[in-house]
């Protein structure tokens, strides 16, 4: 994967992004959260950034579009609530917050997310996916991620395009993509289990100026959840 590079040609070009508007820093963590009713009073969950996401019991795509209160917050955190060793030895603290908490992007702005792997519980590689959008993948690396370091070894000119990528164990991997697809698209885990323990997050894009920016009603016939 990592010798692998795009085409960049001018029938195929790698359009990256070189200049981001979003840069967003989002760890991977499975942990321990207290639960009355589960053995042993607790259980398993897992989270970007401490935060475990919580289905709402409506749509998200229907109270964004019917401007529904009280559905969901678009306080998702940019970067993670307390840097630590991410890559070192698990935390003492092992719990997260819960929440039905969504990242806004305004149409057409840019996004770079370096997904960070921790050893919290134990590090293991995640595959990641992100709907609605393709993205590039213009970095990867072992480690705690260098902020100021490792951007300059990032392949800005022919990296890969893909919607999935795998976080590899104890490491990090770096994206960019261009939020040009207006609606709420989940960032998630594909290791179902995952998922359902609250590794995933939205994103929700805005519309933008014309028909072709902006989201489609609901058929008529759309059934209710």
């Amino acid at each position: 994967m990592d010798s692998l590079r795009s085409l960049n040609s001018k029938q195929y070009p790698a359009n990256v992004p070189l200049t981001i508007d979003h840069s967003l820093f989002f760890t991977i963590a499975v942990g321990v959260n207290p639960c009355a009713t589960c053995v042993n009073g607790s259980k398993l969950v897992a989270a970007f950034n401490n935060v475990s996401f919580v289905m709402p019991t409506i749509a998200l795509l229907q109270a964004y579009y019917y401007n529904m209160k009280g559905v969901y917050t678009l306080d998702f955190p940019a970067n993670p609530p307390i840097p630590f060793n991410y890559t070192g030895n698990s935390t003492a603290n092992m719990q997260t917050t819960n929440g039905t908490r969504l990242y806004r992007l305004g149409y057409n702005s840019t996004v770079q997310i370096v997904l960070q792997g921790t050893a919290v519980i134990a590090p293991e590689s995640h595959p990641t996916h992100l709907h609605g959008f393709n993205f590039f993948v213009v970095g990867k690396g072992i480690g705690n991620f260098d902020p100021k370091k490792d951007p300059n070894t990032f392949n800005l000119v022919d990296p890969v395009e893909r919607n999935t990528i795998s976080v590899p164990t104890g490491g990090w991997t770096a994206i960019r993509f261009r939020a040009d697809n207006p609606g709420i698209w989940f960032l998630h885990c594909h290791l179902e289990v995952h998922t359902t323990w609250g590794l995933k997050m939205p994103f929700l894009v805005e519309n933008g100026k014309g028909p072709n920016e902006t989201l489609r009603p609901p058929p008529a016939d759309l059934p209710t959840c």
